[in-house]
């Protein structure tokens, strides 16, 4: 059955009002409009919903039936339509962010401290994963928006560059003793004689360094997988082995001597990471405001 909300909204007013006239001026209309919708409704329905008195209009025992369903039915549009005016109000909304927890602690959290000094209201939820699967996430709807590091291929994606970042190899000095190493020693054969430790095969930084490592034809005798690069970094500190980071993310322990940079024969190319986005005719408000925000620092 085709159900069109006119029709129940001139059999809602009639009989709230129980007067097919009260019921015209509430609608700003006329009242053979009125009746009009009314017969038309009874036809569909194939029943009488309203009895005519002297007084107006009453509602059959078929029409009771209805009316407390109708009723139950408009009350929840009002109820909605005023939920969403108390949140446009409040700029009450949601985000709901994915990104990987090394990113997240990096880099994410200047941008969320201003976001949420600016929108107190509006609830914010963290996706703690991959890139591959925050990407899985957003084509899903699970998510409004992803902070990834760039892939290959962007499909029904919109990215936004937020910066550059390099990946290295780091130790300490001690750790290239203990293996009668020198920083000065060719990385290829640090790399071939130490623990090396990278993310797991599932991260997009791993397979990035994957990449590096085979077109450059260096391998690697010991390789121990870890679940995030903040423990990568963690284990390089206390000489447990090499650790694939990010430059930017260990700048510190570098400036100050805690950890060493392996000078590589070939460069690992930069990659980009930035904000992602699905392709979409609707974008929520709570995201608009981040997006408008991140504009305005980039």
């Amino acid at each position: 059955m085709v159900i069109s909300l006119d029709l129940y909204k001139y059999f809602y007013a009639a009989a709230t009002c129980c007067n097919i006239s009260e019921a015209a001026k509430l609608l700003f209309t006329s009242q053979p409009v009125v009746s009009k919708y009314i017969h038309r409704l009874e036809d569909e329905l194939n029943v009488q919903l309203f009895i005519r008195t002297s007084r107006g209009v009453r509602l059959t025992e078929e029409g009771e039936v209805l009316f407390n369903y109708v009723k139950t039915a408009f009350d929840c549009f009002d109820a909605g339509i005023n939920e969403l005016q108390r949140k446009q109000s409040l700029g009450v909304g949601q985000i709901r962010i994915g990104v990987s927890t090394t990113l997240c602690k990096y880099m994410l959290l200047p941008y969320l401290k201003t976001y949420i000094v600016q929108n107190p209201n509006v609830k914010i939820s963290i996706h703690c994963q991959s890139t591959n699967h925050t990407l899985q996430l957003l084509e899903q709807g699970k998510i409004d928006i992803g902070l990834i590091g760039k892939p290959d291929i962007l499909e029904n994606i919109t990215f936004f560059d937020l910066k550059e970042i390099e990946d290295t190899f780091v130790c300490t000095t001690t750790y290239l003793k203990n293996l009668n190493l020198t920083s000065t020693t060719k990385s290829h054969e640090i790399l071939d004689s130490a623990t090396v430790m990278l993310l797991d095969k599932s991260n997009i930084t791993r397979q990035y360094i994957d990449n590096f490592l085979s077109s450059n034809k260096i391998t690697i005798s010991n390789l121990l997988e870890i679940s995030s690069m903040d423990l990568i970094i963690e284990f390089s500190k206390i000489g447990m082995g090499v650790g694939c980071v990010i430059k930017e993310f260990v700048k510190e322990d570098l400036d100050n001597g805690n950890l060493i940079e392996l000078r590589l024969d070939h460069p690992i190319s930069k990659r980009k990471v930035g904000f992602a986005i699905r392709n979409q005719n609707y974008t929520p408000v709570a995201l608009k405001l981040f997006l408008e925000m991140m504009q305005i620092h980039l």
